[in-house]
């Protein structure tokens, strides 16, 4: 298992660009389906503060509240920022429960890291009669968490690629809760019959110059658009969805939930 996290041959969630309506994202997906939008936003600022020099340099110091890499993830564990991406942010260790592997995505203070959501740009679409709330992560390469269902939302990769596999609320899928998605992967996943796999795809960052891919100068601000990303990419997932992911880099990613 381990050093091998392999992506989707195909992605098998529909996609729409940035000529939906809002009408039509209520009619098509937002009650019954995801969806892969693909250029709504452009999220170049928030990406250029989000390099592993500017988050060190920002919220080094700041706590971070973890949480177990299972489907309850009833254990939480603060420890600064710097600890953990110097010491714990490693690639998902095969023979490790997620029970017992931390991870750090929400719980976050919106206090402290305010001027780093401050500058993300969400999704243009809501839900009536719900507000935004996000959650911020940084993970490694094989790390995730495995199925689970809440309200909906969208999700974003700000670096890296997160693998995504979802099933229809009525359509309750087999796995363990303890166990990783990664060793879902790879013992379940290949015994499903074609008609009971899940709906999948990775999310990706926007494609990229090289030029573009270079961190921001710790002592200046990059001007908007000068990390600009072409086809952002962003997933949406409607209410009590079943869905596991998968980090098939170390990665950086927000969701917004909409509650």
């Amino acid at each position: 298992l381990a050093g091998t996290v392999p992506e989707e041959e195909r992605c098998t969630v529909e996609r729409a660009d940035a000529s939906l309506t809002y009408s039509l994202f209520l009619q098509r997906y937002a009650f019954s389906r995801p969806v892969i939008l693909r250029g709504v936003t452009d999220n170049s600022a928030f990406r250029a503060l989000c390099t592993r020099e500017e988050l060190l340099a920002a919220f080094g110091a700041r706590p971070v509240r973890l949480s177990t890499a299972n489907t309850y993830s009833y254990r939480k564990v603060d420890v600064p920022f710097q600890e953990y991406v110097e010491q714990l942010l490693k690639p998902q260790d095969p023979t490790r429960l997620g029970s017992d592997t931390l991870y750090f995505f929400g719980d976050n203070n919106f206090t402290e890291w305010g001027s780093l959501f401050q500058q993300y740009v969400p999704p243009p679409f809501r839900i009536p009669g719900t507000n935004p709330a996000y959650s911020f992560g940084i993970a490694g390469s094989g790390s995730g968490v495995p199925f689970h269902w809440h309200g909906p939302g969208y999700s974003e990769v700000i670096f890296g690629r997160k693998r995504w596999f979802l099933y229809p609320p009525d359509k309750t899928p087999h796995f363990h809760p303890n166990e990783t998605t990664l060793t879902w992967l790879h013992r379940t996943y290949p015994t499903l019959p074609p008609a009971q796999r899940p709906l999948e795809c990775t999310i990706r960052p926007g494609e990229v110059s090289p030029a573009q891919l270079r961190p921001a100068r710790a002592s200046s601000q990059p001007p908007p658009g000068a990390y600009g990303t072409l086809s952002q990419q962003v997933l949406y997932f409607p209410d009590r969805w079943w869905h596991a992911t998968l980090n098939l880099d170390t990665s950086v990613f927000i969701s917004t939930f909409l509650g």
